[in-house]
């Protein structure tokens, strides 16, 4: 009798947390696993090219976070590169790239984006 009602409240808290799926006959069936979610770090890397494709040294690429307003910034090698280190996946961040009063349009690097090593090619106009 304790190893029924063992058994029935585990499959009852199952239930509730949405681990067990209640099939039309009443048997019940495990839920198929969720998707991983995008928890973590990632890195933002990239390039800055000018509008003929030329790579941009010298420019400041800028990383804001859309919730917290928080901004980083780097500033391209001379092969127009940046890499952001540490960038939380579970949030949204505009970037774009300026310099000597040129901009790029700014991107969005997206939560839903699943990549742990985001890429992207930042033109000037």
């Amino acid at each position: 009798m304790k190893r029924t009602r063992l058994v029935v409240w585990a499959a009852l808290s199952s239930l509730a947390a949405g681990l067990v799926l209640v099939m039309p006959q009443g048997s019940l069936q495990l839920a198929p696993m969720a998707a991983a979610q995008n928890i973590g770090q990632r890195t933002v890397t990239g390039l800055v090219v000018s509008g003929d494709s030329q790579t941009v040294s010298g420019a400041t690429v800028f990383l804001k976070n859309q919730k917290s307003k928080a901004i980083r910034s780097y500033t391209t090698t001379k092969d127009g590169k940046f890499h952001f280190a540490q960038v939380n996946m579970a949030e949204d961040y505009d970037i774009w790239a300026e310099k000597d009063g040129d901009k790029t349009a700014t991107k969005t690097v997206s939560s839903w984006d699943a990549r742990k090593n985001f890429e992207i090619t930042l033109k000037m106009k």
